[in-house]
């Protein structure tokens, strides 16, 4: 059961970093790409449908963990509790400049959010980016399971250890790249004209910087938490969920040169799916590592939830799950082909 709730909480968290990671970029990306008002209306048409509900992955990734591993949650919640407030207020200020930014028709009230638009898709993929390579790297749990953290330290991701050092704010930097270049595939699919040509020539220069941290953020990975790579090789899974990550890295590039925005788009899915999951693969069972004694380590299986419980929640799944993936084919059939500018004061 502790198994099954793992790769649970895995697919969903990939789920979010996938499916909001688009609407992510695209914020990001929309200042360089759209230069009009009609061109960044453009922008929040095309990922207008999805955001909302792609921010619910990360709701869902949260009850997963609450339901199968709460003593995970709860230690990480308590010790990375002012970054997650940074998320929270990021996520907030997104929120809010979507809907408000076109309320008025007053340019600077406009440029205003647009520029909190883009702050806060630039900052997300950085803290989360950050919080991944705090997972990797380790914390100072205590004999309890609880951690604290500093904002930083001295930087050498050695303890004692802060939220901010070389490793961590390197992982943020290749998430930013790698969801700047998932958005540029996005905006490439689904609009037309100007946005489209920019966000087509972002695309493999984005990707091609995500090429070079790639190979960055694996050596790194290697001198901070030496058993994640040692462990690629023992995983079949891991090997192929690696080597999934790679073909979509190549299609992306193979795709954009064709012209095939939508191959490419996925292509980019499958990079991110990909190293998600090959990640997971390599560092279960540990979910939060220490690092100054491994044996502190809380795993899927010292620190699972009530089995009755778990298998009770299986069986909401099974029924939840399959409706999920019946609301997205829906929505991205509803709206298929590219994304037009709703008439000013209609829409976003």
């Amino acid at each position: 059961m502790p198994e099954l709730w793992y790769a649970v909480a895995v697919l969903m968290l990939t789920a979010y970093v996938v499916l909001d990671g688009f609407d992510f970029g695209a914020g990001a990306l929309h200042l360089f790409v759209a230069k009009t008002d009609t061109e960044r209306r453009e922008v929040l048409a095309a990922i207008g449908p999805y955001w909302d509900g792609n921010e619910v992955w990360l709701l869902a990734a949260g009850g997963a963990l609450f339901v199968g591993f709460p003593k995970i949650l709860s230690s990480g919640i308590s010790g990375f509790y002012f970054a997650i407030f940074l998320v929270l207020w990021s996520l907030i200020l997104r929120g809010i400049a979507i809907e408000f930014r076109s309320h008025v028709t007053d340019s600077i009230w406009r440029r205003t959010w647009d520029f909190g638009f883009a702050m806060a898709s630039i900052l997300l993929p950085v803290f989360f980016g950050a919080a991944l390579g705090n997972l990797i790297r380790g914390v100072p749990l205590d004999p309890d399971g609880w951690f604290e953290l500093a904002l930083f330290t001295d930087f050498t991701a050695k303890d004692p250890v802060g939220i901010l050092d070389w490793y961590t704010v390197l992982v943020g930097v290749f998430a930013l790249a790698a969801l700047l270049g998932h958005g540029a595939t996005f905006l490439a699919w689904k609009t037309d004209g100007a946005v489209n040509e920019r966000s087509q020539a972002l695309v493999r220069r984005l990707y091609a910087v995500v090429a070079v941290l790639w190979v960055a953020v694996t050596a790194a990975t290697a001198a901070v938490n030496s058993d994640l790579i040692a462990a690629l090789p023992r995983r079949p899974l891991a090997i192929f969920l690696a080597s999934w990550a790679a073909a979509g890295l190549a299609a992306v590039f193979a795709f954009t040169s064709r012209g095939r925005d939508r191959a490419a788009f996925l292509g980019s899915c499958s990079f991110l799916a990909g190293l998600s999951m090959a990640t997971a693969a390599c560092v279960f069972p540990v979910m939060l590592r220490s690092l100054s004694n491994p044996a502190l380590s809380l795993t899927a299986h010292n620190a699972g939830g009530d089995p009755e419980g778990l298998r009770t929640a299986v069986g909401w799944l099974v029924i939840g799950l399959p409706l999920v993936v019946l609301y997205y084919v829906i929505v991205f059939r509803l709206h298929r082909g590219k994304a037009v500018a709703a008439a000013d004061g209609e829409g976003y």
